[in-house]
């Protein structure tokens, strides 16, 4: 197999540098504007794909990705490999690792499995989504930013919900463009790691940033360029307080929340739930870039795939 020295894995942002990230971004954008030629950069390579719990959007991105840049594509469902009899995470990795050039996979568990998956470094890893990080998530959002609104540096951005690993990965990203504030609003309980709020602390001291986590909707900031949720529940969890609804219902996005923010737009990774995290006037409004949001999910993968295979040239962050 024809991989790059040194194997590309993207298992998580923190693994990833500033410039790696301005890459992979700008990358998606270009494939959103259609300026980057399609000429069978991944042919005879073979992309696996590897879904453990529900995908409509990501497992679709990448599959079509894949073939749109020529590879092979190989797909397995959360029934097939032999990890349901028993066989550990590590020799599944060793076996793929000899036939494909990339697998690409979403686990209910944490990123330390795709680690062990990956550690042969046989082949290429990326992380669809596991409980703790979403990275390829932050890739779409802030490709759609940048197509969509022509700037990241100095982006503020309202995340309000749930502290899930879209909202990790977001935390783990925009501060590391110059700038940007990034203001979170969660339940107490339901907020991010203090891991990843110290991480995404540290980007943003070295960018002139902000990250804020805040439990409550007070204070919240007095203009911002985006409003983002996501769905209450994210995939594969379930929540131990049967009143949890209760918890969250002061922090759905609804008209009167978008009406302090007249000129920002609103985001939502899908899949929604009109009438829980969002109003359906408001995901389904003029100001609503989700659905355009959702189709930069294919442009990211194409970036990744491209990234982890072959690499990248430089990029400008900006424009």
């Amino acid at each position: 197999m024809n991989h790059p020295s040194p194997l590309r894995h993207l298992l998580s942002l923190n693994d990833v540098t500033d410039e790696e990230l301005y890459r992979l971004v700008g990358r998606a954008r270009d494939h959103a504007r259609g300026t980057v030629p399609l000429n069978g950069q991944l042919a005879d390579r073979v992309v696996g794909t590897y879904f453990r719990t529900t995908s409509t959007r990501t497992r679709t991105a990448f599959s079509v990705a894949a073939l749109r840049l020529g590879a092979r594509l190989v797909a397995y469902g959360p029934g097939d490999l032999q990890e349901n009899t028993g066989e550990n995470a590590g020799d599944t990795g060793r076996i793929l690792g000899l036939m494909l050039d990339a697998l690409v996979a979403r686990t209910s568990a944490g990123a330390e499995e795709l680690r062990t998956i990956a550690s042969w470094d046989t082949m290429s890893v990326v992380n669809a989504m596991t409980e703790d990080e979403h990275p390829t998530q932050a890739v779409t959002d802030l490709s759609a930013l940048l197509a969509i609104l022509g700037r990241l540096e100095g982006l503020r951005v309202l995340y309000v919900g749930e502290g899930n690993n879209t909202a990790a990965a977001l935390t783990l990203a925009l501060p590391r463009y110059s700038g940007t504030e990034l203001y979170l609003r969660s339940p107490s309980g339901y907020g991010l790691p203090q891991s990843v709020l110290l991480r995404g602390g540290d980007y943003a001291a070295a960018h002139a940033a902000v990250v804020e986590e805040r439990h409550d909707m007070d204070d919240l900031p007095p203009e911002v360029d985006v409003v983002y949720t996501t769905r209450w529940q994210t995939t594969g969890t379930t929540k131990q307080d049967p009143a949890w609804r209760d918890v969250f219902c002061p922090f759905r996005v609804d008209a009167a929340l978008m009406e302090r923010y007249p000129s920002a737009i609103f985001m939502h990774d899908l899949p929604a739930h009109r009438g829980e995290e969002v109003d359906a006037d408001v995901l389904d409004g003029d100001r609503s870039i989700a659905f355009q949001q959702a189709e930069h999910k294919l442009y990211g993968a194409m970036s990744v795939l491209e990234w982890c295979l072959t690499g990248l040239p430089p990029t400008s962050h900006t424009a």
